[in-house]
């Protein structure tokens, strides 16, 4: 599947008491890289006829993120079966290549109209393959 990425910038209001950027932060990242991509690969019809709800978020911390650091998250579809769809997110410094964090989310395409479950088209499928 092809990959998105999005430049993160810290604040200063990310870091906890320890110094640490704060687990909820990280999860705001997982689904502004997540949108962010939907966005690109989607069309003004996508967006007024369907909406993603989060099943679940599965999140590995790998290394700490210093003030001022450059990072970026990567993210990609693993898989889009019914209604569900598998999303992988990578937490990276683009200078050192090292992680940060790795992030796994299952997220159910839902009818705007009717707020139910919506089986993914296999065009939608198709615009998230890689070129």
């Amino acid at each position: 599947m092809s990959k998105f990425q999005l430049e993160i910038e810290t604040k200063a209001t990310d870091f906890d008491g320890m110094g640490h950027i704060n687990n909820v932060v990280y999860l705001q990242w997982v689904q502004d890289v997540a949108e962010a991509h939907w966005k690109y690969v989607s069309g003004k019809n996508d967006h007024e006829s369907n909406l993603w709800v989060a099943l679940r978020h599965e999140i590995d911390y790998k290394k700490e993120i210093k003030p001022d650091e450059k990072i970026v998250a990567e993210t990609w579809v693993a898989s889009m079966e019914g209604v569900k769809s598998e999303r992988m997110t990578r937490i990276f410094n683009p200078e050192t290549a090292q992680t940060k964090a790795e992030a796994r989310t299952f997220w159910c395409l839902i009818d705007a109209n009717t707020k139910r479950p919506k089986r993914i088209p296999e065009e939608m499928k198709e615009r998230y393959k890689a070129p």
